[in-house]
């Protein structure tokens, strides 16, 4: 895959999710904007996210995000927790 802006804003995303989220089983992170950057798709699988409601889980990972958000043009956010 090549070194485009979208896909090395979904690296820059995916470091800041994985020193956010060290317990995640599971991070990725799509740019759906056609390459641009400006509207991402999310999925996280995290212990973290046990014991929460969908609204404090999608919180937690705007919170994390708050700085790259800035720049965004949408995000959808997909958080779960591991099977046990």
């Amino acid at each position: 895959r090549s070194l485009s802006s979208g896909s090395e804003g979904e690296s820059r995303l995916t470091r800041v999710l994985q020193e956010r989220f060290p317990r995640a089983s599971s991070i990725k992170v799509v740019d759906i904007s056609g390459g641009c950057g400006a509207m991402y798709e999310i999925h996280i699988e995290s212990e973290e996210f046990r014991e929460k409601r969908t609204v404090q889980q999608h919180q937690m990972v705007n919170q994390a995000l708050s700085e790259e958000i800035k720049h965004m043009h949408g995000l959808r956010i997909f958080t779960s927790t591991p099977k046990p």
